[in-house]
Parts: structure tokens; C-alpha cells; sequence
């Protein structure tokens, strides 16, 4: 399997993101703009399929013991991050998504959305503008470490 399709993975995973994907990019060698891109569309490809089945697909799964409790979790979890959700809606999905820390991103977007009931029309291109400037912060932060380890190298 080709580093570019790993990289597109990585950005669809939960948890993991472009978050994790931009730096493995960059430490594979590959060109700035390449590994943002890559990793943003892997970041992008998830958000329509989460918005339109996580609800459905908790539904079904919390007929199980063990399922109920995860999600239970998760949403309370989701509930507690989403404030500024609950005030802003499609703003705050923006920022929501755009802060490049555990617990928040494209997956955890599309949870929220569907929590609050946030329309596709507004969630989808609110969830991809959290990812490009999450994506832009990411490769900033990596880029100045990238620059400063090569001045410090010379």
C-alpha cells in the first residue's frame, strides 16, 4: 500500500486524524502541501457517511449492554466539548472541529452535529472548514518543528 493512501487512512480514523496524519506525512518525507491535502481529504471522507449513520447505527448498537455504555459515554463526553456548539451552531461546529486537540475533529463534529440536530446543509461544510484550519494548524506546529530541528542541525 502506497504512503499517500496510508496518510488518507490515518486522516479518516478516528481519534487519530489529520492530527496524526500530517506529521507521519512530513516524517515520511513528503512534501508540505501533499501531506495536508492527503490528510484532509482522508479527514473528509468519513464526515457524510458519520452524519447520515451514527445515529442510526448507536440506535441499533445500544440494544446491547455494552454498546449502550460506550455511547452513553461518548455523548455525554461530546455533550460536555460542545458549549460552544450549543450556542453557535454551525460557528461553533467550525471551532469545534478547528481546534486540533483530543476529543474534538471531524468525527467528534459529526457526533455533535447529530446531537443538536444541526442540518446537513450547515454540519458538512461547517466539519470542513474545521478541518482545513485544523489542518493549517497541524502543519504549521509541525513545520516550525521541522524548521527549528533543521537550524538547530546547522
Amino acid at each position: 500500500m502506497s504512503k499517500e493512501i496510508i496518510v488518507m487512512i490515518i486522516g479518516a480514523l478516528p481519534v487519530l486524524e489529520l492530527r496524526w496524519a500530517i506529521p507521519q506525512a512530513l516524517f515520511w518525507k513528503m512534501p508540505l502541501f501533499k501531506a495536508f491535502w492527503l490528510a484532509v481529504a482522508g479527514n473528509i471522507i468519513p464526515v457524510v457517511p458519520a452524519l447520515f449513520l451514527l445515529e442510526p447505527i448507536s440506535n441499533n448498537l445500544r440494544k446491547f449492554k455494552l454498546f449502550e455504555r460506550f455511547f452513553d459515554w461518548f455523548f455525554e463526553h461530546t455533550k460536555k466539548k460542545a458549549n460552544l456548539l450549543q450556542k453557535y451552531e454551525a460557528l461553533g461546529l467550525v471551532l469545534f472541529v478547528a481546534v486540533p486537540i483530543p476529543g474534538t475533529g471531524a468525527w467528534t463534529g459529526a457526533l455533535a452535529a447529530s446531537l443538536f440536530k444541526i442540518k446537513f446543509r450547515y454540519a458538512f461544510p461547517a466539519i470542513v472548514a474545521g478541518i482545513l484550519i485544523a489542518g493549517i494548524i497541524v502543519l504549521s506546529f509541525c513545520s516550525m518543528g521541522i524548521f527549528t530541528i533543521q537550524a538547530i542541525g546547522k
